[in-house]
């Protein structure tokens, strides 16, 4: 069998990233006819287009007196913070770029002045999919002395994990080895990022205008599609969706209960794409709300006054602090006020998996109950997290459902230290209903996208409410008449109770728009996870991927991500003929080209 081949780098277009980024995906898929065809089209056009010089139309101003910023991000976050940051650059009169790391070209670092980063850290230390080939580069021996350049970054992650902020700390020190000048000191912010990224943003952007003084005014130039229009609703102002319908979608005796929900966005403005996530603003389950007033004996109608803003501890602790998720921070502010000798050793830094394994499995009415009297309303309220707004991959095609929006949930609810713990957005969609509106907004997830080309096949990994994105993605496939097959290799724990979505794939199968569906039930008498069925049907799939497939993978990020990672590198070399080394620059490649997208959480 022949290795896998190299690819070569396509050659400079001299056009905008935005339309050279247009015209790579026109080309992508067609064959040499096809491609001459367009050249010749193109050179007529060129024969009746008023002549303007290649190098004016941007009249950007000199690269060196630029501000760049680049984001790597997972969820969104890491964006958010770098496009506002822009907007208050471009406000103050710079020239700026703004760019994805994964888009952003490379050969131009050794030219550039300023360069803020905003980078996540995703799990235990993995880098955001979009950020994976700047940090190889620069890792790399290609990577070039930036003796000129200045540069900060904002590392932004989750303290629940070891490697906190990892890929922000690695980034800060290797742009320090290669010769750059830290223009701003390497800050870490936790999940609770505006508190930390907003003072970031404000420094900043003065020690931007500092060192660019001078320099010519320019409107920013993104490095990535935007937006026609500002959406009437989003994260700061989401939309009150109605709920049309809210199924179980498992067997009665199932282990987890299931939810398929679906919403009207009808009037909103609020449009998607096939893998897009829709954004949920959570209330708590009044249950917890009520145990952390009796674990600290505290008055719920008592006014808190925090930021500026007074409102009932209740409604704090309803709609505006995270009652599900412990945070390192909020261990330490207990420990310090209960004065907890075991919780003080597990925040040492030798213990930081414990610690981990103890944030993951308690929620803070667990410490609560075991020191019911340490708090006082106000001082409750500042060490609890910001409520934060939960991501859900979307599971339709507005093509196919119109004005709608459909969910796969998992309802987190299970005992633990001997009382019932739930999850906030997932019960409060659970409990959503006809009378009972939820607040939702449209995360867009351009790394997750289908191919513009219909003839491409797709081969779709996602196991339990993984599958989602790819209901919508079969959806869309099958409205637009795209011919290129579609594998769906789905899993979760049981056959009889935990199929999800069976009826809608047999379908799928019957009329033409799956081809192919490959099955894992790991709690079934045969026991076998998706990674498996990858390995087993590795000669099929690595035919097609030479025949240019786009692999999909969907779910949890800590386990079964990793596996399949390492399990589609297992077939380059098993199928490819190549060693694990070169299997992985392959798959890293496909993940530059975008035929190797992952939305993983």
């Amino acid at each position: 069998m022949d290795a896998v081949p190299a690819v070569s780098p396509l050659p400079v277009l001299p056009l905008p990233e935005e339309k050279s980024a247009e015209a790579l995906r026109l080309f992508d898929g067609l064959d040499a006819g096809a491609l001459w065809w367009l050249s010749g089209y193109a050179a007529a056009l060129a024969r009746t287009a008023p002549a303007r010089p290649v190098a004016e139309p941007l009249r950007e101003a000199p690269e060196l007196e630029r501000l760049t910023i680049l984001h790597g991000s997972q969820t969104g976050n890491a964006r958010r913070v770098a496009e506002q940051l822009a907007r208050d650059a471009e406000g103050a009169g710079l020239s700026v770029r703004l760019s994805s790391s994964g888009a952003y070209p490379m050969r131009e670092l050794a030219r550039e002045r300023l360069l803020l980063v905003v980078i996540s850290t995703q799990g235990d230390g993995d880098p955001p999919d979009d950020a994976r080939a700047f940090l190889e580069f620069l890792a790399g021996k290609r990577a070039p002395r930036l003796t000129g350049l200045h540069y900060g970054v904002l590392a932004l992650g989750d303290s629940s994990y070891p490697k906190f902020c990892a890929i922000g700390r690695n980034l800060d020190a290797r742009l320090a080895e290669l010769g750059a000048i830290r223009a701003l000191d390497l800050v870490e912010a936790d999940v609770d990022l505006e508190t930390v990224a907003n003072p970031w943003r404000a420094r900043a952007l003065a020690g931007a205008r500092e060192l660019l003084r001078g320099a010519p005014l320019a409107t920013v130039t993104p490095l990535r599609p935007q937006p026609t229009a500002a959406a009437a609703h989003s994260r700061e102002h989401p939309f009150a969706a109605p709920v049309l319908a809210n199924q179980r979608i498992v067997a009665r005796d199932a282990a987890r209960d299931v939810r398929h929900v679906e919403f009207s966005l009808q009037g909103s403005g609020l449009v998607y794409e096939p893998g897009d996530a829709l954004g949920v603003w959570p209330v708590n389950p009044p249950a917890v709300v009520d145990a952390v007033l009796a674990a600290t004996a505290l008055d719920g109608d008592a006014l808190v006054t925090h930021d500026g803003r007074s409102l009932p501890l209740r409604q704090w602790l309803a709609r505006e602090r995270e009652l599900t998720r412990l945070a390192r921070p909020f261990v330490a502010l207990h420990a310090e006020r209960s004065r907890d000798a075991d919780l003080d050793r597990l925040l040492a830094p030798d213990r930081a998996p414990e610690l981990a394994a103890f944030l993951r499995t308690r929620q803070p009415i667990d410490l609560l109950r075991e020191q019911p009297r340490a708090w006082d309303a106000p001082s409750l309220v500042a060490a609890l997290h910001p409520l934060a707004p939960r991501l859900y991959s979307i599971a339709s095609s507005r093509k196919a459902v119109g004005d709608e929006a459909h969910l796969t949930v998992g309802v987190v609810d299970y005992e633990a230290f001997g009382t019932r713990h739930h999850g906030s957005a997932s019960r409060h969609l659970a409990d959503a209903g006809d009378d009972a509106p939820v607040s939702v907004y449209i995360e867009p997830n351009e790394r997750f996208r289908l191919p513009r080309d219909g003839t491409r096949d797709l081969v779709m990994i996602g196991p339990g409410t993984g599958v989602a994105p790819f209901r919508g993605f079969v959806q869309e496939r099958r409205e637009t008449g795209a011919t290129g097959r579609n594998w769906l290799v789905f899993g979760n724990r049981h056959f009889a109770s935990e199929f999800l979505y069976q009826t809608e794939w047999q379908d799928a199968l019957r009329d033409g728009s799956l081809d192919r569906l490959d099955l894992a039930f790991s709690r079934d008498s045969a026991g076998t996870y998706v990674q498996q069925r990858v390995r087993e049907h590795g000669r099929e799939l690595y035919a097609r991927l030479e025949g240019g497939a786009h692999v999909y993978v969907c779910g949890d990020a800590m386990r079964m991500a990793k596996d399949v990672h390492a399990a589609l590198r297992d077939v380059l070399v098993e199928h490819g003929g190549v060693d694990r080394e070169r299997a992985e620059e392959h798959l890293a490649q496909l993940v530059v080209e975008g035929r190797y997208a992952r939305d993983v959480y």
